[in-house]
């Protein structure tokens, strides 16, 4: 394997300089890229769970994002009950945790029984609630949208407008225009019945192009904080198979978004990897938690939610029961341990380079203020150890950290660092 050189003498210099100077305006609501600010894990609950929550704080984990079920807080056309949700966000609120909320899904008072189909769950038709298509359903989640929102003024809350509605969540078919005209109602009532809030949509399951194009092009952007998509790929496809995917997005955002809105972020809504038995390696999900949100945070993406938090049941041959990070007993995976680690490793850091090694491998340096400087390092390719360009100032030794917690040493000769690179991420102290 080639040896791979790389200076860090000039990035180390000026990395004070550059904090002060992000190259991305975010909403004062979404997270700075600073860890862990935007590390985030979908949840499936709303009351009680303490030891759940316990488990999330202790992980480093700062946003929650779960259901927010219209159906449950509307029994009765005009009545509003949230009490479940005012315990939820009382509780993430105790464990330093922000909320995402998702607005979903339908509701039987204002839309009619159809046929639909589940893919991951049967394969025959179901009876379920249209989703909001009419003018007088629209009329009804937008003013639920805006009557909640209100409700939960100043918790800071993030609002997201449905759940992948180019799947089977949409109700009989998926439909942008629909979709699309449902979203902008929702979003324009909102903003101006409280300006401040932070609104996203429309949480893709994939990029989609066609379908976001229609969505990007029907007016919502001047409402919305954020663009939220779910960059789901098969599972021998890695987290960094999907910046083609980003930059395709920020394009179309671009072509499409009002002047003042050019720079618009993406959020990475939902995204995870199932260790379904004779697939993921639980060492390997491991890893792509981890490079996940170190790599959407080097694309620009300030949030990323984790799906899942723990498994959904026991049977290791079923996709669904498999995504968490703990089990479903709360047993910790080597997932839950990754994401603690790099949570404390890189705390109060932000991504400030990536160096230029071979195009499979990920050497970042990350800055903060008054502190050291960390590079975290690792490959999409084979483990081998890569070579880079030692500072005048630090060409010693260096302390590491693997990605399991062990300690490591550094090698430097002749003026290089030598890194001992793997899928999981390693971190390097660097004076």
């Amino acid at each position: 394997m080639l040896n791979h050189t790389s200076s860090l003498k000039t990035v180390l210099r000026c990395a004070a300089l550059l904090l002060l100077f992000p190259l991305v305006a975010f909403s004062a609501e979404l997270p700075k890229p600073v860890i862990p600010a935007g590390v985030g894990v979908n949840i499936h609950f709303v009351q009680g769970h303490q030891r759940d929550l316990d488990l999330i704080q202790a992980a480093g984990f700062k946003f929650v994002r779960m259901d927010f079920d219209w159906h449950a807080i509307e029994r009765n056309k005009g009545e509003y009950d949230w009490s479940v949700y005012d315990e939820l966000t009382r509780n993430l609120e105790r464990h330093g945790l922000r909320a995402i909320y998702i607005f979903d899904y339908s509701n039987p008072l204002y839309e009619q029984q159809v046929d639909s189909h589940n893919a991951l769950k049967t394969s025959i038709e179901q009876r379920d609630t249209a989703s909001p298509q009419h003018p007088e359903s629209i009329a009804a989640y937008a003013r639920w949208a805006v009557a909640s929102v209100k409700h939960f003024h100043g918790r800071r809350i993030i609002w997201e407008i449905w759940n992948e509605p180019n799947g089977f969540f949409w109700k009989p078919k998926p439909d942008a225009e629909q979709y699309s005209a449902l979203a902008l109602a929702t979003a324009k009532a909102i903003r101006e019945a409280e300006p401040k809030a932070t609104v996203i949509g429309p949480a893709l399951s994939g990029f989609q192009p066609p379908y976001m194009e229609t969505f990007l092009k029907s007016g919502v952007l001047q409402y919305l904080d954020a663009v939220s998509v779910h960059p789901y790929r098969n599972w021998k496809e890695w987290p960094e198979t999907a910046e083609g995917g980003y930059q395709n997005l920020r394009k179309e955002i671009e072509q499409y978004a009002p002047a003042n809105k050019k720079n618009l972020p993406i959020i990475c809504g939902e995204w995870g990897y199932s260790t379904k038995a004779g697939e993921l390696p639980l060492e390997m999900q491991a890893a792509y938690l981890v490079r996940q949100q170190l790599f959407n945070l080097l694309n620009g993406v300030p949030l990323s939610i984790w799906y899942d938090w723990k498994n959904d049941g026991t049977n290791p041959h079923e996709v669904e029961d498999n995504f968490g990070t703990v089990t479903d007993k709360l047993a910790p995976k080597p997932a839950y341990n990754a994401i603690k680690l790099m949570t404390h490793e890189l705390a109060g850091y932000r991504i400030n380079k990536r160096l230029e090694t071979d195009k499979n491998d990920f050497v970042l340096l990350c800055t903060r203020p008054f502190g050291k400087n960390k590079i975290v390092a690792w490959t999409t390719g084979e483990p081998y150890p890569v070579k880079i360009k030692a500072t005048n100032a630090g060409a010693h030794n260096l302390a590491g950290i693997t990605g399991l917690g062990e300690r490591f040493q550094v090698q430097s000769q002749n003026g290089q660092w030598t890194i001992p690179l793997e899928s999981l991420p390693k971190y390097i102290t660097v004076k």
